[in-house]
């Protein structure tokens, strides 16, 4: 009963998230987290990270059909994200230090995501021009946190890209997709080349499953029926709940 639960959750957060471009890793390892489900440390990160590229990897396919994605304007922020994002899943991390982390990660971000205004929204074209060299470093650095964290990253770069009016919300969710996906790949790499985690195909699978049904219905509502603000802070609220629940259960 509890497993059904677990499937019936991750397909309702895949739904959720990637109407605005994530993965949903966040609510994944919350959800993964709790001492309910007795889930062994090692299978968490990994476990979020397939569903993560899962969800992404069909939402890409509706960005790049729309016209949405452009692999000129995110290689600054992947070239330096996807080494730093294998390299902080190839890191070894105590399970205590991975949770606080994880904790306050998940603390920070809902108010980057709950103040971003309407006014904010630009149109195509009005984006504003970052150097190369600051979007590199941003990629890097949220790549690292991804990796040591176990998620894409998308939930860090993309308040970050309305604040600084890149681009209209769809192509930035496009950008977060991509980001994501590339970033999830990397840090799975890098937890493979230091030992592969124990994986049981009979939980994951199903749990796959659901997020890829989720993933693909959240995908085609987000273009036509969720008002893009509604949906910022339902995500913050969640991710809020989750941060302070971890850092209660760790601290």
């Amino acid at each position: 009963m509890e497993f059904y639960f677990l499937v019936a959750a991750f397909f309702l957060i895949a739904l959720i998230y990637s109407s605005v471009g994530f993965g949903g890793g966040s609510s994944y390892l919350a959800l993964l987290a709790l001492p309910f489900f007795a889930i062994a440390f090692p299978v968490i990160r990994s476990t979020a990270l397939f569903c993560n590229i899962v969800v992404v990897t069909g939402g890409l396919i509706i960005f790049y059909n729309e016209g949405k994605l452009s692999f000129k304007d995110a290689w600054p922020y992947l070239s330096a994200s996807i080494p730093m994002a294998y390299l902080g899943g190839f890191w070894k991390i105590e399970e205590h230090t991975f949770f606080i982390l994880l904790g306050v990660t998940l603390v920070i971000v809902p108010f980057l995501l709950w103040f971003q205004s309407e006014k904010k929204q630009t149109q195509e074209g009005s984006a504003v021009k970052e150097s190369t060299t600051l979007k590199v470093i941003l990629g890097g650095c949220i790549g690292l946190l991804s990796g040591l964290v176990g998620i894409g990253g998308g939930i860090f770069l993309s308040p970050v890209l309305h604040m600084l009016r890149w681009s209209e919300p769809r192509r930035i969710s496009a950008l977060a997709s991509l980001f994501i996906m590339v970033n999830s790949i990397g840090g799975l790499a890098g937890q493979f080349n230091r030992g592969v985690p124990e994986l049981s195909w009979q939980f994951l699978v199903p749990l796959l499953l659901a997020v890829l049904v989720g993933g693909q219905i959240g995908s085609r509502l987000g273009v036509r029926k969720f008002d893009p603000v509604y949906i910022r802070r339902i995500t913050a609220v969640l991710i809020l709940v989750a941060g302070i629940n971890i850092l209660k259960d760790h601290l």
